[in-house]
């Protein structure tokens, strides 16, 4: 019988706010452990949190941002369970009144654009991290409890299972990951956890509706993990079912070193949480007026400015969309070219050498030496014929090393351009003189033994003359 998967993700990210999201502790990343608590955020007996203004903000950004509708009047709940990271034995979410819900994102794998539609997203406060003293949970001896992170404000983006491979889910965190970077609601850092998502997969007969037993993954902090987990979940679950087993409902994690996932434990079912309404915080009454005001307040998103590049300046549909995908390089690609800059020659640069560099010495784009200004400079000097394409390179090489305008390196290092028809003849006609085999194989017939004496031409030159006018001069030449 053939199987297909069916796959839903709840993707948690925290928000860059300054302070947690009913305390005043700071959110920063890598502090000493248990320093960022206070007794609100630890639950201690007699204290009443206090809704952070900013993440209610950032919420319903992320919710117009994902095309979701905006709920006027949502509330906080109660989620309780035990965990040893949660020190009120309840975290604060929400259940029934969410901030947003119904939105959708839309991605492209493969060539062809798929919808996956958004439940809900909510605000929620992050637990704490329990640092464990082996690999994995599974390997460890002991787990210690860092509360640093407990009370840090989470947005919960739940999807419909609408994906049916690893690569449509890693794709779809792609794009929140993306669009959560371009609203400025998240650093999205995954590495420290800032990103991470709970993964939801099931098989079922391929032409059936019904949706199979689902297994979950918690806390998968990379897209590679993502990819590799799903995938093996996969091929576990058919081979389970092929052999007419069952499948149990459960938690598993993913265990890299061994590229498998463990089970860990049953999994609850929504009801046993036991919500209530939090008693302790108002509801969040939020007003056309204000929902309008932050739908002002968003940047041009990854879609509608991919739309815009290939648009307005003809990129092609992958160059957009590589460009688009982080919202720095997209605004350094514009940086580029605000000068008069060529946007396809812009986008070649920043995709090649520049790319190729940054990912040589581990930079991101906002590290990068070269800065957008002085990039788009030089590559007028290629449009307007100063330097070839071959010395541009030179000219990177020195704007990596040296923070001179692209102007001052092409003076002082004598990489201008020979554009004057003499000088280029006079190498022509020596080139010409001292190779008479691929001279007579093109006078043969053989058009392509140009190619040989025009790399003379630019090594006698230095790489200095003009290639387009040192093709036509031999061309001329050899035609006599």
């Amino acid at each position: 019988m053939n199987y297909e998967a069916v796959i839903g993700l709840e993707i948690h990210s925290e928000l860059k706010t300054n302070t947690k999201i009913f305390c005043g502790c700071a959110t920063s990343f890598g502090a000493e452990q248990n320093t960022h608590v206070c007794p609100v955020c630890l639950g201690l007996p007699g204290v009443l949190p206090v809704v952070n203004k900013r993440v209610v903000e950032f919420a319903i950004k992320a919710g117009l941002a994902t095309n979701c509708t905006i709920n006027n009047y949502s509330k906080f709940d109660r989620k309780n369970y035990y965990y040893p990271d949660l020190p009120k034995n309840f975290q604060t979410s929400q259940y029934d009144l969410p901030i947003a819900e119904h939105g959708y994102v839309d991605i492209e794998v493969d060539g062809k654009t798929k919808r996956i539609r958004l439940t809900r997203i909510h605000m929620e406060e992050d637990a704490g991290k329990l640092v464990h003293s082996g690999t994995t949970i599974k390997d460890s001896a002991t787990s210690n409890v860092d509360y640093n992170r407990t009370g840090v404000p989470l947005l919960e983006i739940v999807s419909e299972p609408d994906m049916s491979s690893a690569a449509e889910a890693r794709t779809y965190m792609e794009k929140v990951k993306s669009i959560l970077e371009y609203i400025d609601v998240s650093n999205c850092r995954m590495e420290q956890g800032n990103l991470r998502a709970d993964l939801n997969v099931s098989l079922r007969p391929v032409g059936t509706t019904e949706l199979g037993t689902r297994t979950e993954m918690k806390n998968i902090n990379s897209f590679k993990a993502l990819e590799d987990a799903i995938s093996y979940e996969i091929e576990r679950q058919t081979e389970v079912l092929e052999d007419g087993g069952h499948i149990v409902q459960e938690t598993r994690t993913w265990d890299p070193a061994r590229g498998i996932t463990l089970s860990m434990r049953s999994k609850e079912e929504a009801h046993d949480y036991r919500y209530m309404p939090e008693p302790d915080l108002p509801p969040i009454v939020t007003t056309p007026e204000q929902i309008e005001r932050y739908r002002q307040e968003l940047p041009e998103l990854p879609d509608a400015r991919q739309a815009r590049l290939t648009g307005q300046y003809g990129l092609s549909a992958y160059d957009a969309a590589v460009i688009t995908a982080s919202r720095q390089l997209a605004e350094y690609f514009d940086a580029v070219i605000v000068d008069g800059a060529d946007p396809k020659l812009a986008a070649n640069w920043i995709m090649g050498d520049l790319a190729k560099n940054l990912n040589a010495e581990g930079k991101t784009i906002e590290d990068s030496p070269v800065e957008a200004k002085r990039l788009g400079a030089m590559i007028l000097l290629i449009s307007k014929g100063t330097i070839s394409s071959k010395i541009a390179k030179k000219v990177f090489e020195e704007m990596w090393k040296s923070p001179d305008d692209p102007e001052k390196i092409v003076k002082d290092k004598g990489l201008v351009q020979i554009t004057d028809t003499k000088a280029i003849e006079a190498i022509v006609d020596a080139v010409i003189a001292a190779n008479p085999k691929p001279v007579a194989d093109y006078q043969g017939g053989n058009k392509k033994a140009i190619g040989a004496l025009v790399g003379q031409v630019m090594k006698q030159s230095k790489g200095k003359a003009n290639p387009a006018m040192v093709n036509q001069l031999l061309a001329a030449r050899l035609e006599q």
